[in-house]
């Protein structure tokens, strides 16, 4: 008797640990969106009411990458921009699907350093949605930002980065 409560509790522990690390990865996600923990932005549009700081400007760089095997090309059109806090810009991203075959992608931003991303405002941005791609298609995808005033004034450079994943449909 005592071994069927010693194997029940153990199976119950085992599948109690197997749930957990499955809740991990979205607990994980909605907490670097909320704190930006990690370079994550939050994936939702934000308003724009800031006054620009014509006084200072900031350098943010694009950067592009893959998941490991994705049948895709994908690189920013611009490597960086210089920006003064609280303007509107625009940027995009250049991705070509390399099969024969329909396919549909994501993109995962994130920002470094990592404190920072709190005071880049995605506006407009391809990875708010999944990308259906045509065979061999090829496309340039937008990207409407704006630096927040309130970033600390040491930081003078922001790196935005992109992974772009294959997706289900």
């Amino acid at each position: 008797m005592a071994h069927r409560v010693l194997t029940f509790k153990l199976l119950a522990l085992t599948g109690a640990m197997f749930a957990f690390g499955f809740a991990l990865v979205p607990l994980y996600d909605a907490f670097c969106a909320v704190t930006g923990f990690g370079g994550k932005t939050a994936g939702a549009p934000q308003a724009v009411t800031e006054a620009v700081d014509e006084s200072r400007t900031v350098r943010v760089e694009f950067v592009a990458s893959l998941e490991r095997g994705a049948p895709y090309e994908f690189e920013p059109v611009v490597a960086h921009l210089t920006v003064q806090p609280g303007r509107i810009y625009e940027t995009q991203y250049r991705a070509r699907n390399l099969t024969g075959q329909p396919l549909v992608a994501q993109a995962v931003p994130s920002v470094a350093p990592g404190a920072a991303a709190q005071h880049l405002r995605k506006i407009e941005c391809f990875c708010f949605t999944s990308q259906a791609f045509a065979p061999h298609e090829e496309r340039e995808l937008k990207v409407v930002f704006m630096v927040d005033p309130a970033l600390p004034k040491h930081t003078d450079t922001l790196s935005l980065s992109y992974t772009l994943f294959a997706a289900a449909d």
